[in-house]
């Protein structure tokens, strides 16, 4: 760490002195204002930009490139955007009337007996499964902080429970989107293969944080959570409740849909542009959406028996959506209408976008917010490497599990 920070410093001042250098040089009346960390966070920022970009207008030219950037954008936001919002509205309704009519607190039953032997956690954490499932990975967060949710837990229990709520993030939608997509069998595997992934990411995060901090395996607080005090029911007649659930339900639904525009329209367009190539006969770009320099699917190439036997990729482009889901599931079900259009995209991939969709989901850009509002930024890493495994595994076990499952119905 010191012989790094020398060097970092070195760099620093070797940019101040050309910068007074240059200041004397031009005899400037008005010093320049300079700050060597900042300096050279706005300097490092300028040369990959200007790197990325440069090097996609050279091999595209400039009008081409940003003219491909611009429709990209414009064909997600029209084409793709507004079908997910569609879709989030739809199930943020349906998952307020489930929350309203007790079919989540009895999913939550169902589902108890299995969080003790698979996920080392007490049983009422299979409510922070299903509310995570039906939303995104924030609804975790607001249980974990409820002391009739927490008072259950150990320290390393709660800790581990972010692991366990992304695991599970938009799981609705993913399945809904791919199902509407004619993709439901890869889709149903898929949610299995997130299964074994949060299992591993969660008792991996326990794991890691009790060996690093043995005190943390103490209970939250004294005394026994009551679990009926964390209720959904609202007062009015049933028709009211109805009405009311499918208009909050559905303005929830308008929010994770609005919230994941920047992303699709950033994220994927840049990965578009780094995964699929020229258009034109003959490799001429036409400025057209979905056009870039395929340096994703050249280097996918270099390993592509790797993918394809961890996963079943018969494409070096598939590895872009697991590449997108870390930052943003989103985002990354953005790009499989575009490999349906190649023809690439199979209920084999499919079962591992949804598989790694839903345990990644975005993890990189939440778990950070997460633990810091747990107070527990100290275990940031561990969280994002313990997720990082747990998202492969997800993959892998998805796509082994549709081979299995081919093999028997064949």
């Amino acid at each position: 760490m010191k012989i790094r920070r020398k060097k970092t410093l070195g760099y620093a001042q070797t940019i101040e002195n050309f910068f007074k250098g240059l200041e004397s040089k031009l005899k400037l009346k008005n010093p320049i204002k300079f700050t060597s960390k900042r300096s050279l966070e706005a300097l490092l920022f300028l040369v990959i930009f200007f790197g990325f970009f440069g090097l996609l207008a050279y091999k595209m030219s400039l009008p081409m490139m940003l003219n491909t950037f611009m429709q990209t954008a414009y064909h997600l936001l029209m084409e793709t955007v507004f079908y997910i919002m569609a879709i989030c509205v739809l199930m943020g309704a349906i998952s307020k009337l489930m929350a309203e009519f007790g079919v989540v607190r009895l999913m939550e039953n169902v589902l108890k007996p299995f969080m003790r032997p698979l996920y080392n956690l007490p049983g009422v954490a299979a409510l922070g499964a299903v509310m995570t499932f039906l939303s995104d990975n924030p609804a975790i967060i607001t249980l974990a902080k409820d002391k009739n949710f927490s008072r259950y837990f150990k320290k390393y229990q709660l800790v581990s429970l972010t692991n366990f709520g992304t695991a599970f993030g938009m799981g609705l939608v993913v399945l809904a989107f791919m199902t509407g997509l004619g993709y439901g069998k890869g889709a149903l595997v898929g949610i299995l293969g997130a299964v074994i992934g949060s299992i591993v990411s969660t008792r991996l995060m326990q794991y890691m944080s009790l060996k690093a901090y043995p005190d943390l395996d103490v209970p939250v607080s004294e005394g026994e959570g009551d679990e009926q005090q964390i209720s959904f029911k609202s007062e009015g007649s049933v028709f009211m409740r109805f009405l009311n659930s499918i208009l909050d339900g559905g303005k929830d639904g308008v929010g994770i849909g609005v919230a994941i525009i920047p992303g699709v329209l950033v994220i994927s367009t840049v990965v578009m542009m780094m995964t699929f190539g020229p258009s034109g006969e003959g490799g001429v770009y036409q400025g057209v959406a979905y056009e870039g320099v395929p340096v994703i699917t050249w280097a996918a190439a270099k390993v592509d028996f790797i993918f394809r036997w961890l996963f079943g990729f018969t494409s070096p482009q598939l590895i872009s959506f697991p590449i997108t889901a870390l930052g943003a599931v989103g985002a990354a079900i953005g790009l499989v209408p575009r490999f349906i259009a190649e023809g690439i995209i199979d209920n084999n991939a499919v079962a591992v976008f949804t598989a790694m969709g839903m345990c990644w989901s975005g993890y990189l850009s939440t778990h950070t917010a997460m633990l810091d509002s747990l107070g527990y930024r100290k275990l940031i890493g561990k969280a994002i490497g313990a997720h990082t495994i747990g998202g492969l595994v997800a993959g892998i076990a998805a796509h082994w599990l549709f081979v299995l499952l081919a093999l028997i119905f064949a």
